[in-house]
């Protein structure tokens, strides 16, 4: 068999701690600020207790205003020389879509110039064109064909493949973080200011944020979720079915009653992490499942 492989990625892939050790994922964290009140205060997106989480969520219904920053070149760098320093000759990173952020072409250029110094390393730098569930995903794939015994090389490829086989529910409580965020634009929140309106977004092909319809209440989104299940049916090992909420576990758990309900297959479901959590909100429920069909965008 292969020598085995570092599999690692930036903490927007949104897997809790305990599956990252349990599987030797090496995560890099991103940082937040928090502003209440006018003051500041700095955060690390490495909680360890869910109660982390849904506290997070708390400051911001409280009124808080949450910023992120990218990982810089030189962070990236450091990371992977850790690694390197650590044994690892093969390493896999799966980064936040480039569609929002330049983190990923950040990471793709420090691989690229670590690797060069340290001659025998191989880093491949991969890009989700999505961020939590969705780069989750590709980091799980990575770790079971991993312990399937693939090399880095051939993982990679196939990873790679993945995020435009993915579809997306991304059903926002508003998109008043989003908007203040700069990842949708002020066109396009204006349908969160409507009462009860719950935006659906999706990501395209290039890994940015679109508004797909405009539901009235939680439970019509849901409904129209299903129906695009059925037009565009969950396949494949496992069947990659997974929810995750931002502090709306009883939201998420009815929506994973319809998903068992209707292809026998429970989703897991898992409470998002405050950098993605920042420019999404509290209150929303968003779901990803992989087809045959590749995404579209729209």
């Amino acid at each position: 068999m292969e020598e085995s492989f570092v599999i690692s990625s930036d903490s927007t892939c949104d897997l809790y701690r305990d599956y990252a050790r349990e599987h030797d994922i090496r995560i890099v964290p991103l940082s937040f600020t928090m502003e209440e009140n006018g003051a500041l205060s700095e955060g690390v997106d490495n909680f360890a207790e869910y109660e982390q989480y849904v506290n997070f969520y708390r400051r911001l219904r409280a009124g808080g205003f949450s910023r992120t920053s990218m990982l810089t070149y030189d962070a990236h760098c450091a990371h992977f020389e850790r690694l390197i320093a650590d044994g690892a000759r093969e390493i896999i990173h799966v980064s936040l879509s480039g569609g929002l952020s330049p983190t990923a072409n950040v990471a793709a250029q420090a691989a690229r110039d670590v690797a060069a110094k340290h001659p025998g390393c191989h880093i491949y730098a991969v890009d989700s064109f999505a961020a939590t569930i969705g780069q989750g995903a590709l980091v799980r794939e990575a770790v079971r064909l991993r312990a399937e015994g693939k090399g880095a090389a051939e993982t990679s490829e196939a990873i790679k493949e993945i995020p435009f086989h993915l579809q997306y529910a991304i059903i926002a409580n508003d998109l008043y973080y989003l908007k203040r965020g700069g990842r949708v634009s002020a066109i396009a929140a204006a349908a969160g200011t409507v009462l009860k309106i719950k935006p659906v977004l999706s990501f395209t092909r290039e890994g940015k944020l679109i508004v797909l319809e405009k539901c009235k209440g939680m439970k019509k989104a849901f409904s129209r979720t299903l129906e695009r299940m059925e037009k565009m049916p969950p396949v494949g090992e496992g069947r990659i079915i997974r929810i995750v909420h931002t502090d709306a576990e009883e939201q998420a758990e009815e929506l994973a009653d319809l998903v068992e309900a209707r292809w026998g297959t429970r989703p897991e479901i898992s409470i998002m992490g405050p950098v993605i959590g920042s420019h999404v909100g509290p209150g929303s429920v968003s779901m990803i499942w992989r087809t045959k069909e590749g995404r579209n965008d729209g």
